[in-house]
């Protein structure tokens, strides 16, 4: 009977572990498929994705006097949306690319596709600079680059001590909204890019209204750290979409068409501040 009695607690353990319902898997997500989730302002995640909507925005805007970079991310939160990617929610601020003077705030959603193409942006700002000012740069720069007798020729624009000759710098600005177009294609939700330095420039000097540079670029990969070196063809005319064709080193000379190019005075492929872009 003492052997009896001695199992007895044994015998009830088992009985009640039997009713109790089963361990929560630890590997499963704590959050459910489509449901949104906070992510810290600050992380890399989200500092990547409004990024990513800025370059869209700069390569829309088609205003070398009128770039943006990138403030503070003030909210961030992230969906997974099935059989699509996920979806990042934004807000947040932004500074004038030159004077860094606040520039306005900017709603933004950035979806990654699971599928290989470009992220999908839909940006919203409100500007604090005068839309008509901006405008009104924007003419100025493109009087004094029409009014060129000679075409502009550059190379390593900023030297490697961060100078830049101010007759370069209009032709810096358009190499950035124009650079946002690649930018913009070739990030993904890991991947992001900044315009480390034009290697060089070149106009062609054309009969048209339209302006037109030849471009070789360095772009700076984070987080790998590598350089990559892209041609880029860029036609602008102010009030006009951008139109931009470029080949990267890494896309194994693939060509890539932005906002519908024309045929130009360089035709077929060409042959020839990271800190907020």
């Amino acid at each position: 009977m003492q052997g009896l009695g001695a199992s007895l607690p044994a015998l009830l353990l088992l009985l009640l572990s039997a009713q109790l319902p089963p361990p929560a898997v630890a590997d499963q997500p704590p959050w459910a498929p489509g449901a949104e989730r906070a992510l810290d302002p600050s992380s890399r995640l989200a500092v990547g994705a409004a990024r990513v909507a800025l370059h869209k925005y700069n390569f829309q805007a088609a205003s070398p006097s009128g770039l943006r970079a990138l403030g503070q991310v003030r909210k961030a939160t992230m969906k997974s949306i099935p059989g699509m990617g996920q979806k990042y929610y934004l807000q947040f601020t932004t500074e004038d690319y030159r004077s860094r003077e606040n520039a306005g705030s900017c709603l933004a959603t950035v979806l990654y596709p699971k599928k290989k193409s470009p992220p999908a942006v839909n940006i919203k700002c409100i500007n604090t600079k005068d839309q008509k000012q901006i405008q009104e740069e924007d003419n100025r720069l493109y009087r004094k680059l029409k009014r060129q007798t000679k075409p502009i020729i550059g190379s390593n624009i900023p030297d490697s001590f961060g100078n830049m000759e101010p007759a370069f710098e209009p032709v810096w600005a358009l190499a950035v909204a124009g650079s946002s177009y690649m930018m913009w294609e070739k990030s993904t939700e890991k991947v992001g890019y900044f315009m480390s330095q034009v290697k060089s420039v070149k106009q062609w000097m054309r009969k048209d209204d339209s302006l037109e540079f030849d471009y070789t670029i360095l772009l700076h990969e984070m987080p790998t750290q590598d350089m990559i070196l892209c041609h880029m063809r860029l036609i602008w005319l102010p009030g006009r979409p951008l139109k931009v064709k470029y080949t990267c080193e890494s896309d194994s000379h693939r060509l890539e068409d932005g906002s519908g190019m024309e045929s130009g005075s360089a035709a077929g492929i060409i042959r020839e501040r990271e800190e907020n872009f």
